[in-house]
């Protein structure tokens, strides 16, 4: 028997304006799997991602987290459910250690002693050095600042990790380390990536939704998705 999904939306749509940015979209997502989600830019991934965690309101459709409808339920309640995600857009805390940022993420479920520990174990996990802790966050290089945001959603023990283009910015190593971390929590925690670097999709993804002008192009397997002449004729022939 297939278990009931842990993130669905049926017929969801966002229109800005006129422009209609993401078009009556069918995702489930099942509990532990890695979900990659592409498409060329503009295809409304960002928009289709901001209104699954309540940043973006959307236009018409519903969001169902652990069965239940959390469609008019604000962003700050979606974390309180186990959600936690990260931008295209780092949102560190500049002026604040890395230590402070990771403790600010984690009171959101743990006090005391077990902040601390929390912390040290996300910094390590995320493969950011013992020595950055002390440093302001808006000192780090770009890409440790990505690691930082990932580490801040680590933390929180999320049940669902949003990821958006988590690997912008790193180098080869650091990417290479971003894969083993995606397969350590795989099975445990249900992650949804925004991605364009396609060898880390092939590589993490249990199935990759392709989204093109809004609307689901092709959902499959990677391998499936590598194979699938609309998707190559979208988006991997010109990536």
């Amino acid at each position: 028997m297939t278990a009931a999904p842990l993130l669905s939306t049926r017929g969801l749509s966002k229109h800005f304006d006129g422009l209609q940015a993401v078009r009556d979209v069918d995702l489930d997502l099942a509990p532990g799997e890695v979900r990659a989600l592409i498409g060329p830019n503009g295809a409304g991934k960002t928009t289709l991602v901001g209104m699954i965690c309540g940043r973006i309101a959307p236009s018409a459709g519903r969001v169902t987290f652990d069965g239940a409808d959390i469609t008019a339920l604000p962003a700050h309640k979606r974390i309180g459910l186990g959600m936690a995600y990260t931008f295209q857009i780092t949102s560190v805390f500049p002026a604040l250690p890395v230590r402070e940022n990771l403790a600010l993420a984690a009171r959101r479920r743990l006090k005391g002693a077990a902040v601390q520990e929390a912390v040290r174990h996300a910094l390590t996990r995320v493969g950011l050095p013992p020595d950055s802790a002390e440093q302001a966050a808006g000192n780090l290089s770009y890409g440790h600042q990505r690691l930082l945001e990932l580490a801040m959603g680590l933390v929180q023990a999320p049940r669902l990790l949003i990821l958006d283009e988590p690997t912008q910015g790193l180098s080869d190593s650091e990417i290479d380390g971003f894969k083993a971390l995606i397969g350590e929590l795989k099975g445990a925690t249900t992650i949804l990536l925004i991605e364009h670097n396609m060898s880390v999709v092939m590589d993490v993804a249990d199935r990759v939704t392709v989204l093109n002008g809004g609307a689901v192009l092709a959902e499959g397997t990677p391998a499936e998705i590598h194979e699938n002449a609309a998707v190559q004729a979208a988006y991997l022939g010109t990536g």
